[in-house]
């Protein structure tokens, strides 16, 4: 879509990167459904960001509410940004329970919503911009399943897109990986497990990530996406702005 979207649903809106995206989007102009758990966080959303602004409190990986969402709303942009902050523990001391939760709960959820897109479908023109990591292109030998649940999601995207060109839906599907960031829930988590574990203060390792990524920065990489119909499937975000990766 050449234009931003008129409606656009935001999962894992309630905080964070989800909340800096329906800001954004409603700053632009469209109407933004914003799915999270915690219904006071949500309406808190709505109380700051007025009408555009429709909050659904839910689980992101319960599929047949992502099937109900979608055809209840139609959104022409979707944007997959639930997660779960991962266990910050080395290997031997995770548990499998610990090591998949964000196999459970980030991919699980882009499996849902990326199935529920196809299945309905979504309209022709529509973008799907699922949230990876810059963990997926590196590692991240600290949190557990983390960077291969995010590696999973630039799978999941790219089985999509393939099977929407081959159905001739005309949707797009996108993937964003946002490098490390302390101004977040996951990684302000990884920030303070990765300086302990180099045995330094988080401000210095911070001092390390400049320019630090911030939540209006994915925000506006979300709408350059959502505005560009040639633009590429995969894109690496950080302080230093956006650029297409692979």
């Amino acid at each position: 879509m050449s234009d931003l979207p008129r409606t656009a649903l935001v999962t894992g809106a309630s905080r964070g990167f989800g909340r800096a995206i329906a800001a954004a989007l409603v700053a632009a102009g469209a109407a933004v459904v914003g799915l999270a758990r915690d219904e006071q966080e949500l309406h808190a959303v709505r109380g700051e960001l007025g009408p555009g602004f429709t909050p659904v409190a839910g689980d992101a990986t319960d599929e047949a509410l992502a099937e109900q969402l979608i055809r209840t709303h139609q959104p022409d942009l979707l944007v997959l940004n639930a997660g779960a902050v991962p266990h910050m523990a080395p290997l031997p001391e995770q548990t499998w329970e610990t090591f998949s939760r964000n196999w459970q709960v980030d991919t699980r959820h882009v499996f849902a919503w990326t199935r529920a897109a196809l299945r309905q479908p979504l309209a022709p023109g529509s973008v799907v911009v699922a949230m990876s990591s810059g963990a997926a292109l590196n590692g991240s030998p600290l949190s557990g399943g983390y960077a291969s649940a995010k590696a999973a999601v630039r799978y999941l995207r790219s089985y999509a897109a393939e099977e929407a060109e081959r159905a001739g839906l005309g949707i797009r599907f996108a993937a964003l990986l946002p490098k490390l960031t302390p101004t977040a829930g996951v990684g302000a988590a990884g920030v303070t497990g990765y300086a302990a574990r180099q045995g330094v203060d988080r401000d210095a390792f911070v001092a390390g990530l400049q320019p630090v990524l911030t939540p209006e920065q994915v925000a506006e990489a979300v709408l350059s996406i959502a505005r560009d119909p040639g633009s590429g499937p995969e894109y690496l975000v950080g302080g230093d702005g956006l650029r297409p990766i692979g």
